[in-house]
């Protein structure tokens, strides 16, 4: 038996207690967390009124399962639960209440929809649980002070109203002009760019305000009364459903202005398909991510590498539709700020290194759009580019606009 002096151990002690106590020091993890795995949650309209929205979900659960056959992300697996919400306020906050409180996610990644995201906002910052990339342009999301653990992710809807005035203004600067929006924060966000932009001296311009709730079986009678008060230029900001509603209206009346849709109702496949391409023909709206429909992406490596996703993962995933480029988009910048929490996975350093994304490029954004974050900045993504609808593809044209606004 081999016998240690007393100083011999004491002079051990420090190396072992070191070798003991390093790991726990060197890892920090929040709910959801283990060495194996990370819990992420999710709420988007599976079904109701924005249900073509649902396959974002299903491309984002395809890209972590993805992530996952790769070995995850630090050598953990992502656990993405995702649930449906309806598109109704109260579900979804009964969804993300358990999500929290039951199924103990680390954060909640890019919740879908406006009235949604307003309904959970403040409990998630009450709970400090990070609510990361909200799949919403509200202007509102960029309040680091106010609301510090809410981030939004794409270019805001008053930004891009903004944009639209700026075209019009441009194209018919003697327009009388309809809107059509959703009658929430959302759609009151864009009418309020497109007012700004147009500058009191033109606000009159706006001669028909459309709104239309979710629960709306369609949106012909605010398509009527444009074409009716002798609108020439028609805003379209509704959702897919909505939008769709309103292109296949204006072309059964005959009605031919010009025609500025959103960005949320341009996919071909959720929107323009179900409103017929004929009658889609010469809508211009605007863009951030490659459309999948254009030929022009097809030699990128971006696109490349993004249909042999679709082919692998989701091949049930409709490729006209630009949701699930949305999907996957979202779910590569959430796999980037967890790449950089390293073996820190706390709730506040999720949202540390959310607000420190420097210049960092999706495969699937336009040439030359980076996002960029900081403790006073949370509002990734602050430029678009404008396209057309040729009857069978979106034709990008003109450059990058940066329109973002500030929050106050």
């Amino acid at each position: 038996m081999i016998k240690l002096s007393r100083r011999s151990i004491l002079a051990a002690a420090p190396a072992a207690l070191a070798l003991r106590v390093y790991p726990a020091c060197a890892k920090d993890y929040g709910p959801g967390v283990t060495d194996t795995e990370i819990k992420i949650g999710n709420t988007v309209p599976y079904s109701g009124p924005a249900s073509p929205y649902g396959t974002i979900g299903k491309a984002q659960a395809a890209y972590y399962k993805m992530i996952n056959d790769k070995g995850g992300i630090n050598g953990r697996k992502i656990n993405f639960i995702s649930y449906d919400d309806a598109y109704s306020p109260p579900k979804a906050v009964e969804q993300v209440r358990k999500l929290v409180e039951q199924d103990q996610v680390l954060f909640v990644e890019s919740p879908l929809g406006t009235p949604t995201n307003s309904a959970i906002w403040a409990y998630m910052n009450q709970k400090k649980v990070p609510q990361l990339f909200v799949a919403t342009g509200a202007t509102k999301w960029n309040d680091p002070k106010g609301h510090p653990w809410t981030m939004g992710w794409q270019p805001n809807y008053q930004s891009e109203g903004r944009i639209y005035a700026t075209y019009i203004l441009k194209e018919k600067p003697e327009a009388k002009i309809g809107v059509l929006f959703q009658n929430d924060d959302f759609g009151k966000d864009y009418l309020k760019g497109l007012k700004d932009g147009l500058g009191e001296k033109n606000a009159k311009m706006v001669a028909v305000e459309g709104p239309y709730e979710t629960t709306d079986p369609t949106v012909d009678s605010q398509i009527v009364s444009m074409k009716s008060a002798g609108c020439d230029v028609f805003v379209n900001c509704g959702t897919p459903k909505f939008a769709a509603q309103g292109i296949r209206k204006a072309a059964e009346i005959g009605w031919k202005p010009l025609h500025v849709l959103s960005s949320v109702g341009n996919s071909v496949g959720a929107a323009l398909k179900p409103a017929g391409l004929d009658n889609s023909k010469d809508i211009v709206s605007d863009f951030y991510l490659k459309d999948p429909t254009d030929t022009a992406w097809k030699d990128d490596q971006g696109y490349k590498d993004w249909v042999a996703f679709m082919d692998k993962y989701y091949p049930e995933g409709d490729k006209t539709d630009g949701g699930n480029v949305t999907g996957y988009s979202q779910a590569q910048t959430a796999v980037q700020v967890l790449t950089q929490c390293g073996d820190n996975l706390t709730r506040e350093n999720v949202m540390k290194q959310a607000a420190n994304l420097k210049d960092f490029v999706l495969p699937m954004c336009l040439p030359g759009i980076k996002l960029n974050t900081s403790p006073t900045d949370f509002a990734p993504m602050k430029q678009v580019q404008m396209g057309r609808f040729d009857g069978t593809r979106w034709q990008l044209f003109g450059s990058l606009i940066a329109g973002a606004v500030e929050h106050t």
